[in-house]
């Protein structure tokens, strides 16, 4: 299923002359992947304590930001040596904490529906929780769609952009968001399913 995620290659192609400035500075996968995860709950952090509707904007701004950290760690540790055991372990973990820092928040604020946020950040781990126990059985780590993590950032971005500018709040934000809960279990079970699907694969031609 089609995932913003395919995407990625053409944004890693963007960054890639700053990911080369970065290796030449001595920066490293481990320190990006973990200022990312301080991005979010930094952001997480000002939607709880700021009322004003406007602080929705940091949305877009810092889930775009964050993107980029995510990218530019993967390309440092594959394409500039710096791939570790302990790099996989910040990288998977880091994304379900920064999810979880950055999305929570808004279930205190007037502007969302409690349940359906609380219920997609609840998915949006055991999505991801998927894609790595593909690799655990015998897979290759899957990103499959329609709703994984970059899915999740534009379409989060998106309502914070809106909503900060002024666009009035309503039942279509609940409505939106039980579909995205709906979006997030469907990727659930296509990764199951993929994840099979390529061990039988695997199988059929050994």
């Amino acid at each position: 299923m089609p995932s913003i995620y395919q995407l990625k290659p053409a944004f890693q192609g963007l960054l890639r002359p700053l990911v080369r400035a970065l290796a030449r500075a001595g920066v490293t996968a481990n320190q990006v992947t973990i200022a990312a995860v301080l991005l979010a709950f930094a952001v997480g952090a000002a939607l709880l304590v700021c009322a004003d509707r406007a602080i929705l904007l940091l949305l877009p701004a810092a889930l775009f930001l964050r993107m980029a950290l995510n990218a530019i760690d993967g390309m440092l540790a594959r394409e500039h040596g710096q791939a570790s055991k302990l790099g996989a372990i910040l990288n998977e973990l880091g994304d379900v904490v920064a999810d979880a820092a950055m999305y929570l928040p808004l279930a205190w604020r007037p502007e969302f529906p409690a349940a359906p946020v609380v219920l997609l950040v609840v998915s949006a781990i055991v999505v991801e929780m998927v894609g790595v126990v593909g690799v655990q059985i015998g897979a290759s780590r899957r990103y499959d769609g329609p709703f994984g993590k970059s899915d999740r950032a534009f379409a989060f971005g998106a309502l914070g952009l809106l909503l900060g500018l002024g666009a009035p709040g309503g039942a279509w934000i609940a409505w939106l968001l039980w579909l995205l809960v709906a979006a997030s279990l469907l990727t659930i079970v296509n990764r199951a399913r993929q994840a099979l699907a390529e061990i039988a694969t695997k199988e059929a031609s050994a």
